[in-house]
């Protein structure tokens, strides 16, 4: 299995004037601890992440232990770091990025994730970000993973492709950016959903793309 099987297509991303503030929102937000940092031209050119801000802040003197405690630390930091910092985004991010390519075996990512003790690894082609893979993703893949051949496996990924690309053409969900992992033909669905008529919808939608056996339901109800 290679990153380009698990990876998350719809990656957020910042420029390096993105405002830190308006950075540290969409982290809050999506519940997500990084955000690459990309050029106008899409190279990818850095990295904020949660450490970064944690850096940051302990520079200025407003640590409190409380932060690397919290169980959603982005929306912690939102608040404080906001009163304090005015900067912007260049003057915060981390230039030495871990990557890897479409076609890194995921046992590789999860070096890559334990020896550098970082959460995601965003995936390039051409030193542009094409995807993004994280702890949670490695874990899911595993979670649904079985012994194929090599033809299954092509099958498997054609198929989370032409799944990721209806998910991205309906306006009722925003679930194209969760996970959503093929193997053996099966569909595994993760991530909240916001009430049973979405989640209803989603495994009619993917057990409609062909090649698809069955869909297992990991969905988590936000309702």
């Amino acid at each position: 299995m290679k990153a380009q099987d698990v990876m998350v297509h719809d990656v957020l991303t910042v420029k390096p004037d993105t405002d830190v503030t308006d950075a540290i929102k969409l982290l809050a937000e999506h519940d997500i601890s990084a955000l690459p940092v990309v050029a106008p031209d899409g190279r990818l050119i850095g990295i904020l992440s949660e450490a970064d801000l944690l850096a940051r802040a302990e520079d200025g003197q407003h640590h409190h232990s409380w932060w690397v405690e919290a169980l959603t630390p982005a929306s912690k930091l939102a608040h404080e770091f906001a009163k304090v910092h005015g900067k912007k985004v260049s003057e915060v991010m981390s230039t030495k990025v871990v990557t890897a390519g479409e076609d890194t075996p995921v046992s590789e990512i999860a070096t890559l994730l334990e020896r550098h003790r970082i959460k995601r690894v965003p995936i390039v082609a051409n030193g542009k970000v094409v995807g993004i893979v994280s702890r949670s993703n490695l874990i899911q893949a595993l979670a649904s993973s079985k012994l194929a051949g090599n033809s299954k496996r092509e099958s498997d990924r054609v198929i989370r492709l032409e799944l990721l690309d209806r998910l991205g053409r309906q306006k009722w969900t925003d679930f194209g950016s969760r996970n959503v992992t093929v193997e053996d033909g099966v569909v595994h669905l993760w991530g909240l959903v916001g009430s049973q008529a979405e989640r209803q919808a989603l495994i009619a939608l993917a057990e409609e793309v062909k090649g698809v056996s069955n869909v297992a339901d990991e969905m988590i109800p936000a309702y």
